[in-house]
């Protein structure tokens, strides 16, 4: 352990915002301070979709800048963390070929039948072990191929975002492992490129770089920012550059990944990211046909998740409340749902209504009444019925995941903003019947900084850091009341589902 302060810099991107965070580091304990925000998001220009590359890239800088201002030489090292599947290409001469798309663009929409036609479903799984969603970045790039994209023909290096801005800030071209295996060309059995499956589809393998672990110091700022931002030849580090591995990192668990393992996490957010880390991955036709994925960790580790419908559900009723001129906080909506009566009325937070509806709390309405249930009518009785089915769909995911390791889970760490919701938490507890800690709730952030601690020897291991987390950060704990009552509506909620 260090004996005086150091500062890393964490560069967290979000699909709506970024951040330059700093973590000031005593030796025990990590405190953050948030030094810059900027806006992010999708921009459409002739018909395609793209992320704005130089915009984020000139906030970062601005970030870096103020961090100097504030912090000077205490400033040990950098990393940036983003979301997975997009990527950018360079060129011959390491030009930028093109504005990086974004996966929400419409260019792989119908992509996974043609991808299936040339090698079956099945194939794909057995050797990547990730989740299909037509916006990975394979078909990404089938779908370039398809449209003839001279871009792709001109391209002699892949960078994915993460990737990308280390680019930016060293010159140095790094593939980070936890990105990496979002794109379904990453095998985790092997951890390598998947370059035979690559060639079945006939896109290149010669763009893809060397394969490097979070906590990997790739260098130090290129000379021209070092200028730029004042930071001298501050280190850059490879975190988990995946958002959703730097958050599992903080993940205060008191025991380490196992094959059997005691605990599962949920991430959450706009979507509830619940799963475990393990060892090894595990791919085989129970993990296939329940739609779980298998993404990288860090320390060498295996994340198998699943995708579930989160806090969207609530965030779409408020959208629509305040369209109608009812502004309510998040603090008035559970205050209203913890008035409301428990347990009459149940989704499936996952079913197609609710992905994209126009009007969320009516989509859930007519859900209950084409259902046969009580329709909720009030603005408690709604979000109610919201969480309380996603405390429901979380029993389901933890019994699966209990199949899938023959362990019993005994506590669920929820991290991210969804730790904020005590209302969510009590009912997680109380669905599961299994305790809950919530905390922290910036652990993307946390989590970056931390593996930083690691590269730099400040902190010896991923579990240690742990431990460094659980000494810095406040979590709450939620003991399980009530069972007998969502016993009873896990009944209900099954027959929904299977419905």
């Amino acid at each position: 352990m260090v004996d005086s302060n150091k500062v890393y810099l964490a560069v967290d991107l979000g699909a709506s915002s970024g951040r330059v965070l700093a973590g000031i580091f005593d030796g025990q304990r990590l405190r953050l301070q948030e030094v810059f925000r900027f806006t992010n998001g999708p921009h459409l220009a002739a018909d395609t979709m793209y992320w704005n590359l130089l915009g984020l890239w000139q906030n970062i800088q601005e970030g870096l800048r103020a961090s100097q201002a504030e912090f000077g030489e205490q400033v040990t090292s950098i990393a940036v963390d983003t979301w997975g599947v997009d990527f950018a290409l360079l060129g011959r001469h390491d030009e930028l070929l093109s504005n990086p798309v974004h996966h929400r663009d419409q260019r792989t929409a119908g992509i996974l039948e043609k991808a299936f036609a040339i090698v079956p479903r099945e194939e794909i799984f057995a050797e990547t072990g990730l989740q299909f969603m037509e916006f990975n970045t394979l078909y990404q790039l089938l779908a370039m191929q398809q449209n003839q994209s001279c871009i792709l023909d001109a391209a002699e290096s892949f960078l994915m975002i993460p990737d990308l801005m280390h680019w930016l800030l060293t010159g140095v071209k790094a593939n980070e492992i936890t990105n990496a295996t979002t794109t379904q060309f990453y095998n985790p059995k092997t951890k390598s490129w998947a370059n035979g499956l690559l060639e079945k589809f006939g896109l290149p393998t010669d763009i893809l770089g060397e394969l490097l672990p979070p906590g990997t110091d790739i260098g130090c700022l290129r000379p021209s920012l070092q200028r730029e931002t004042g930071l001298g030849s501050t280190r850059v580090v490879l975190p988990g550059t995946h958002d959703t591995a730097s958050a599992v990192m903080a993940v205060p668990a008191a025991t380490p990944p196992s094959a059997k393992p005691d605990w599962c996490y949920i991430s959450s957010g706009t979507w509830s990211l619940m799963g475990i880390e393990v060892p090894e991955p595990i791919i085989n036709a129970t993990c296939q046909s329940l739609n779980f994925t298998n993404e990288g960790g860090v320390g060498g580790t295996t994340r198998v998740l699943k995708n579930i419908a989160g806090l969207w559900l609530v965030q779409e009723c408020r959208r629509i409340w305040k369209r109608d001129d009812r502004d309510y906080s998040w603090d008035q909506l559970v205050d209203l749902a913890s008035s409301a009566a428990p347990l009459e009325s149940l989704i499936n937070p996952d079913a197609p209504p609710f992905i994209a509806p126009s009007n969320m709390p009516k989509a859930i309405q007519e859900y209950c009444r084409d259902t046969g249930q009580t329709e909720p009518d009030s603005v408690g009785a709604v979000i109610r019925c919201a969480l309380e089915s996603l405390a429901l769909r979380y029993r389901q995911v933890l019994g699966w995941l209990e199949d899938l390791t023959g362990s019993r889970l005994e506590t669920i760490h929820i991290v991210g903003g969804g730790a904020q919701n005590r209302l969510l938490a009590q009912m997680t507890a109380d669905a599961c019947n299994r305790q809950v800690i919530a905390g922290p709730v910036e652990a993307t952030a946390i989590g970056n900084l931390m593996m930083q601690a690691v590269a730099a020897g400040d902190v010896a291991t991923v579990q240690d850091a742990r431990e460094v987390i659980r000494q810095s950060f406040h979590v709450e704990e939620y003991a399980p009341r009530h069972t007998e009552q969502w016993d009873a509506a896990f009944d209900r909620f099954k027959q929904l589902v299977l419905g």
